[in-house]
């Protein structure tokens, strides 16, 4: 099957990832590829990939915040998928205002476990993206995205890491959860 073989996704979600992608954009403008197609990974998969069990999920938040370096300007929540079912939680911001650590960890692995996606979901965002590139709409040549999906599709769509660059630049720390999670790890007026 073939990314041009699915059916469209609704025109409301098609909207609201366009949306999303183009927010990503704004705030991050050296997104590249690879970072593009770990958020369309994210949004459509959540974070089953990164929760083996509690234990090392709790290890690695640990040393994830005991080694946080300083980052961009970030909101604490930022929706990811059409509806904003599934959000990063960005951890500057989230430890700033001195919220439940356990209680992040519970939500990130809750969501691991909980929410499965499809890879269908992420071949209809892949498209968007697509769409969005042809467009003028991303900074990407269609030849880059077709090569990047067609390595990735050979290895069975992985998760992926950051790109260096991303990485070296934003210095990306968050966690993955459900929406439906937030209220019982932060406080309704911070969500956005």
């Amino acid at each position: 099957m073939t990314i041009h073989d699915l059916s469209a996704a609704s025109v409301s979600d098609q909207a609201a990832f366009r949306r999303i992608l183009t927010t990503q954009l704004l705030r991050y403008p050296r997104l590249g590829v690879q970072d593009l197609y770990k958020l369309i990974f994210q949004a459509s998969r959540g974070s089953e990939h990164a929760v083996s069990n509690s234990e090392t999920a709790y290890r690695w938040l640990l040393h994830e915040v005991l080694t946080l370096a300083d980052g961009p300007e970030e909101p604490i929540v930022e929706p990811i998928s059409p509806g904003g079912c599934i959000v990063r939680i960005n951890l500057r911001p989230y430890l700033a205002t001195h919220q439940d650590l356990v209680g992040l960890l519970e939500a990130f692995v809750r969501t691991g476990r909980t929410y499965h996606g499809t890879e269908a979901t992420f071949l209809r965002y892949w498209r968007i993206a697509e769409e969005m590139t042809a467009e003028g709409l991303l900074p990407f040549t269609g030849e880059a995205l077709r090569s990047f999906f067609a390595e990735m599709q050979t290895q069975g769509f992985p998760a992926v890491h950051h790109s260096e660059r991303y990485a070296k630049i934003y210095r990306p720390a968050y966690r993955i959860v459900l929406s439906e999670c937030l209220t019982q790890i932060i406080g309704p007026m911070m969500i956005t």
